[in-house]
């Protein structure tokens, strides 16, 4: 089997995205290119539809909202209004 190289242009997030989930099946960008070509080559034809393609809501990162809430320094002080209950 001859190897022949390939450049193709990727978004830089896609590119990074795809290779955590590609190592997460122990594949290389370039192993994954090689399955998808071969599944291209023998269905003729893309190896998905688009309306197959289920629409991922945006999993919430730790971390995401650091610096942009805040808990007063007295939040655990109790409230005004229940003061007659408390006591």
């Amino acid at each position: 089997m001859s190897v022949s190289s390939i450049n193709i242009r990727v978004d830089s997030q896609v590119k990074s995205q795809a290779q955590q989930v590609f190592a997460s099946l122990g594949l290389d960008m370039a192993a994954a290119v090689n399955l998808f070509l071969r599944q291209a080559i023998n269905q003729r034809s893309l190896p998905f539809s688009f309306e197959e393609m289920p629409v991922r809501k945006k999993t919430p990162m730790p971390g995401c909202l650091s610096g942009k809430i805040w808990i007063a320094d007295d939040f655990n002080a109790p409230l005004e209004d229940f003061r007659e209950y408390m006591e």
